[in-house]
């Protein structure tokens, strides 16, 4: 006997397409409107970042997922430092800023900057722009990110550059552990479970579940070089890898229904 079509992916698609896809449309044109409209005041970013928090949640809680922060506790353990997490889907930056209690900058590609109301909003709230036209300009813009951490403010980069194309762990690029050790700060691996799976690489409709973000333990960069950025990078890989796997075995296991 022919199966049935499985109804909860079209039903999926429609909602998305009906009022996922409007509601996170609005909201992003209110909270950005808000946005760009107190930046003309106030210049630290920091009403505009309370803003963005308030929107990450709204666009969580419109796309129907839970979300949990594990190792919450690593976040606070120094007041700057570079943040840097696997990179599985355009919900992962609303996890981020809903997940993280304070104000930081965000490294991502200067392509963004084009784009209605995110870059208008990258722009006004100080995030910084990273050039990968050539070696040159990209070590430019790693220099405003050291200079931002100097400066006290805490930065966050996804080191895989770009979404998994698959939801398997890319390679590392360099930056995030070339920032972290010219700015001699720790760097804290997170790692993203569950968004690959909500809003994939190849499709533009959400698929809820349960969403968690998990903070390892920092990594200190006190007394190392830049030519041991590719050594950390290494490091840093291996521990986002260790996170997902320790995620996974959870997942995974059975749940017992107590008698």
């Amino acid at each position: 006997m022919r199966r049935r079509p499985d109804p909860l992916p079209r039903f999926y698609r429609w909602r998305t397409n009906l009022i996922q896809t409007p509601a996170v449309s609005l909201v992003t044109a209110v909270f950005g409107s808000m946005a760009l409209l107190i930046s003309l005041f106030e210049k630290t970013g920091r009403t505009q970042h309370r803003i963005a928090q308030h929107w990450a949640r709204a666009c969580v809680w419109i796309s129907g997922s839970s979300l949990t922060v594990r190792g919450a506790e690593n976040l606070r353990k120094h007041p700057v430092a570079v943040f840097a997490s696997n990179h599985t889907s355009y919900m992962d930056t609303p996890v981020i800023f809903a997940s993280l209690p304070f104000q930081f900058r965000i490294l991502a590609k200067r392509e963004l900057w084009t784009m209605a109301f995110i870059g208008w909003y990258l722009n006004r709230s100080g995030q910084i722009a990273i050039d990968t036209t050539d070696a040159h300009t990209t070590l430019s813009s790693l220099g405003a990110g050291v200079k931002a951490l100097r400066s006290g403010m805490p930065l966050f980069i996804f080191p895989e550059g770009s979404r998994t194309p698959n939801g398997e762990l890319q390679p590392f690029l360099s930056g995030a552990a070339y920032l972290a050790i010219r700015a001699q700060v720790p760097l804290v691996p997170i790692a993203l479970s569950g968004v690959y799976d909500l809003l994939p690489i190849h499709t533009h409709h959400f698929y809820p579940g349960n969403l968690v973000l998990t903070v390892g333990e920092p990594i200190e960069t006190a007394g190392m070089t830049v030519r041991q950025a590719e050594e950390l990078t290494a490091r840093l890989r291996e521990a986002v890898h260790g996170l997902l796997k320790e995620e996974e075995g959870k997942r995974s296991e059975p749940s017992v229904t107590p008698a």
